[in-house]
């Protein structure tokens, strides 16, 4: 466990735009140990990663790699000499099968010319084999569950010998089961000597996982620690700077008196002739969140699409305080009280060339408040920006900054901020707090509360299992585009048994599944 395999000596990285990403960072991996690398988005790690794995250069500073002074000049060259990387989304050919895009680059070829696709497929089914890998490598990879094209991923990096994987938010969007599993083939490789960084804004997971934990907050080091000898709480001061309150008023309310505030019925989607949304009907009250738990790509993505009018529903109806949108344009649904969090904030929730003021008025740069009959209203839109900023503690220069200056979390503040200053009756949040730090998280989660207790409708879709359950009143599990269990008390189950759900393995009657629409 001593042996120092990877060290960081006095890492700075300054930015062309005078952006200080790290500063003075010192590190030691040692050989056969899961090192975890936490802290809040904007602090630095994917910046160091990012320098460990040569696709950016430091501005100063040394990387010792087996006692050697490296300057690798790309990741190719990273890869070669035993450094890999699985990205949190994953870089695969969806229709190469397992062993093609495992063998990418670097395939096996008869006469120093030819492909030998015989010799790839034996390569990488003893490669599967050795680290304990169920997974047929003739497969293509978009027949694949969200875990199978991860455990590619990372049969990739080990096809390329690689002594150091370091893994981006590996359990984002895997269940309880899945979890275990890839944490279980994690300490194995431990075993045979390959170092493991682990970078998760899960805390509970990177205790459990980790043998050394190292805190980055504001591009600086606050420390190295075995985990053994650290709590959650300590590592959450040391990221956010602060304590944490350990809970918060998730009270399940009365809503056998309130109205349903918004209702879907029988709604279905095809794509190709497949149902990826098949049969769906719920109902959410006013004062109320509702989640949906369930492995992505069950319906989830669709389902929000045709809710936020992004995608037409070839049946069914959706309608909110009593009016039926299914046929609404989305500014038409926004004009009647959506809100929408999505997912992909760079893809679907921001422009990621504008500015921080004007992603803020972005959907509602029409309105009274900041349209003028010529021009925009500039002092008012500053004002609200402003305001916002302030509100939600967006962490940036000031309204005229690039967004795509800003940190993950703090877009997504951006992104929250807008949605909250139309007072929506309904807020669909999906992914709310993927990939951003737990101090951010925390306050989006406190945000929704505080809508459900002024009485709007809160529909909360995520991978995340311990969120839809601290946060909502009722949670529903998709799999395979159909609703297959409906929870009305949360504090009567486990993780692991949602978990069967997701995975298929359970499934309600039809009398429990009618409990969702009220």
């Amino acid at each position: 466990m001593d042996d120092v395999i990877l060290k960081l000596e006095d890492i700075t990285k300054v930015y062309s735009n005078g952006v200080v990403a790290n500063k003075n960072i010192n590190i030691e991996f040692s050989k056969g140990e899961i090192h975890s690398v936490i802290g809040e988005n904007g602090a630095g790690k994917s910046t160091l990663m990012k320098i460990i794995f040569a696709n950016e250069k430091q501005t100063s500073g040394n990387i010792y790699y087996k006692g050697e002074l490296i300057n690798y000049n790309s990741s190719l060259e990273a890869i070669n000499n035993g450094i890999g990387m699985v990205y949190q989304h994953f870089k695969l050919i969806p229709s190469f099968s397992v062993a093609q895009n495992i063998i990418l680059g670097f395939e096996p070829r008869k006469d120093k010319l030819f492909l030998d696709k015989k010799k790839s497929v034996e390569l990488t089914q003893q490669l599967a084999k050795k680290y304990n890998f169920d997974i047929d490598v003739n497969t293509k990879v978009q027949d694949l569950t969200v875990s199978a094209k991860q455990k590619v991923e990372i049969l990739k990096t080990l096809y390329r010998n690689a002594e150091i994987i370091i893994l981006d938010e590996p359990t984002a969007v895997l269940t309880p089961q899945e979890t275990k599993a890839l944490f279980e083939q994690l300490l194995y490789f431990k075993e045979l000597g390959h170092t493991i960084i682990f970078i998760s804004h899960k805390l509970n997971e990177v205790k459990q996982i980790s043998d050394k934990i190292t805190v980055i907050s504001n591009g600086e080091t606050k420390g190295t620690f075995k985990a053994d000898d650290v709590t959650i709480d300590q590592l959450t001061e040391l990221i956010i700077g602060r304590k944490l309150e350990s809970s918060f008023d998730t009270i399940k309310k009365d809503i056998d008196n309130k109205k349903a505030l918004f209702n879907i019925e029988n709604l279905v989607y095809k794509e190709d002739g497949i149902k990826k949304v098949d049969d769906v009907s719920f109902s959410i009250a006013e004062g109320e969140i509702l989640g949906i738990a369930g492995v992505q790509g069950n319906g989830q993505e669709e389902l929000v699409k045709m809710i936020t009018g992004l995608l037409e529903a070839d049946s069914g109806k959706i309608s909110l305080n009593n009016l039926d949108i299914t046929k609404f344009n989305i500014k038409s649904r926004r004009d009647n009280g959506l809100a929408f969090i999505p997912e992909d904030r760079m893809v679907d929730g921001v422009a990621s060339g504008a500015s921080v003021s004007e992603n803020i008025i972005s959907t509602y740069y029409d309105s009274k408040e900041v349209s003028g009959k010529i021009f925009l209203k500039e002092k008012n839109i500053k004002k609200i920006s402003k305001e916002l900023i302030g509100k939600f503690s967006v962490r940036t220069k000031d309204e005229n900054s690039k967004i795509e200056s800003l940190s993950g979390g703090n877009i997504q503040k951006v992104v929250v901020a807008r949605e909250w200053n139309t007072a929506p009756l309904l807020m669909v949040a999906e992914q709310p707090t993927r990939g951003i730090d737990v101090g951010s998280a925390r306050y989006i989660h406190e945000l929704l509360i505080d809508m459900r207790n002024s009485g709007k409708a809160i529909l909360l879709i995520s991978a995340d299992l311990n969120e839809v359950m601290s946060l909502s009143d009722r949670l529903l599990v998709m799999f395979d585009g159909k609703i297959v269990g409906h929870f009305n008390d949360l504090k009567n189950v486990t993780e692991n048994e949602l978990g069967l759900y997701m995975l298929g393995t359970k499934k309600q009657d039809e009398e429990e599944l009618r409990g969702a629409v009220i």
